[in-house]
């Protein structure tokens, strides 16, 4: 609390990084943000999930002004960014992911653009892939119907632009969109926008959380846009590449959650039956191809263990 007769200043934005074994990473991140000319305020946290490969120790070493949270354990994405979104003081507030590169003016054109936009809930801004390429950040919910498109394949289809809408693969992320998902990558929310709506819930661990956050800030009567303010890097699977198998069950776990939270049961047991269809077919056709090619036989593995477990893709209702 301020001392009386003084004025409390707000940071213009506080920052949450989750991380977990993504050291080097998590490192360039937060240079990035530091070297990206912002003329707003920040307050920087990092929640550190857990690590084991020195990260809570460089943070401390290298960047002493970061607000450092260490967790003895992974606690998820969603109960770790809650930790710092909790304390945070900002007038607005960034997820931003460890495996990502701040360019310069991004930050700044952000928070202007929310300032401008007080309807605007969640912002979303162009992100890119390492070689530079635009990537498919931003999407509709993953409705049934937008599951079938995914899992059949028919969004590769040239020209048929209507498979194309889940992910919005005919948009090149050059103009403004109102859209139903935000990637968490870099999603920029007003506080009193989230004071609204609450915090992310965090019966979903790792996936699924900024859909279920995105489908709440629409519910409340707040847009989600996408705004080409500036740009990012995003490498992704930061901190997911060593999962494996078991990053996919996570996934399948994620959306059917979605389902039965938002949709109900049968709802739920739909997209539970269209995941497992999808994940079945691959191992069917990677046994197939292992029979001519021994390379294919990682993949033959990788789909056959999670057929395998897929009985943990059914959501476990938290008490």
């Amino acid at each position: 609390m301020a001392p009386t007769g003084t004025i409390e200043v707000r940071p213009d934005l506080s920052v949450v990084i989750v991380s977990w074994n993504t050291q080097s990473m998590l490192r360039d991140c937060l240079e990035s943000l530091f070297d990206s000319g912002t003329r707003s305020t920040l307050e920087v946290f990092v929640v550190d999930n857990g690590s084991t490969d020195g990260s809570p120790e460089m943070v401390e070493a290298a960047f002493p002004d970061v607000k450092l949270i260490r967790n003895n354990k992974n606690r998820g994405f969603a109960a770790a960014n809650n930790q710092a979104l909790g304390v945070a003081t900002g007038r607005h507030l960034l997820l931003l992911n460890s495996d990502t590169l701040v360019h310069h003016g991004v930050i700044d054109a952000s928070i202007d653009y929310l300032d401008r936009n007080p309807e605007v809930g969640v912002m979303g801004c162009r992100v890119l892939n390492a070689d530079g390429t635009v990537q498919t950040t931003c999407s509709q919910f993953p409705t049934l119907s937008n599951l079938v498109l995914l899992t059949t394949g028919l969004f590769k289809v040239p020209g048929l632009s209507a498979a194309k809408r889940y992910r919005m693969d005919d948009w090149q992320r050059d103009d403004e969109r109102d859209v139903d998902v935000v990637s968490g990558c870099y999603l920029m929310t007003r506080r009193d926008a989230t004071e609204a709506v609450g915090l992310l819930d965090e019966d979903f661990f790792f996936f699924g959380e900024e859909t279920d956050w995105c489908r709440r800030f629409l519910a409340h009567g707040y847009a989600v846009r996408f705004a080409p303010v500036g740009t990012i890097t995003h490498f992704g699977g930061g901190s997911s590449k060593s999962l494996n198998s078991k990053r996919d069950l996570m996934l399948s776990e994620a959306t059917v959650r979605l389902h039965r939270k938002h949709g109900g049961l049968i709802s739920a047991a739909a997209a539970w039956l269209i995941l497992l269809a999808f994940n079945a077919s691959r191992y069917v056709y990677w046994t197939g191809k292992s029979l001519r090619e021994r390379r294919s036989l990682d993949r033959r593995g990788h789909f056959q263990g999670v057929v395998a477990g897929f009985r943990a893709a059914w959501p476990r209702v938290k008490q």
